[in-house]
């Protein structure tokens, strides 16, 4: 349905540490760079982020996060602890989601700029 989403954030550079460590284990890396913008994608760039003056304050209780697919457990493992390592909040351990489907393996972090962000692995039916 979407071609691309693009976030705002208040400091690229400590973004870019982020995404870059957090989407490499998906399989996802920095595609684009320019004049304070970022994209990352597999083929082509589908995730922009970009210094803004004024991003959208972090907001928990709005319901709104980005699910990104992996293609394994291992990457959604990956995700999460460098997500985590490189200035992202832990916001579900990685593992199965029962409440979703037996099959939903997934992990939840939170970037530094307060966006929640999931990645997801459909294991076998």
């Amino acid at each position: 349905m979407f071609d691309h989403i693009s976030i705002g954030v208040k400091d690229l550079a400590t973004a870019q540490k982020f995404y870059d460590a957090a989407l490499a284990p998906l399989g996802y890396e920095r595609l684009s760079n320019f004049d304070g913008t970022i994209g990352y994608g597999a083929d082509r760039a589908q995730f922009w982020v970009n210094e803004v003056e004024r991003p959208v304050p972090a907001d928990r209780g709005s319901g709104l996060h980005f699910c990104f697919v992996a293609p394994s457990q291992a990457a959604v493992d990956g995700f999460h602890a460098a997500g985590i390592a490189n200035g992202g909040e832990d916001n579900g351990q990685p593992g199965i989601r029962p409440d979703y489907s037996q099959f939903y393996y997934a992990a939840f972090v939170i970037d530094p700029d307060g966006y929640r962000l999931e990645a997801y692995f459909q294991t076998g039916e």
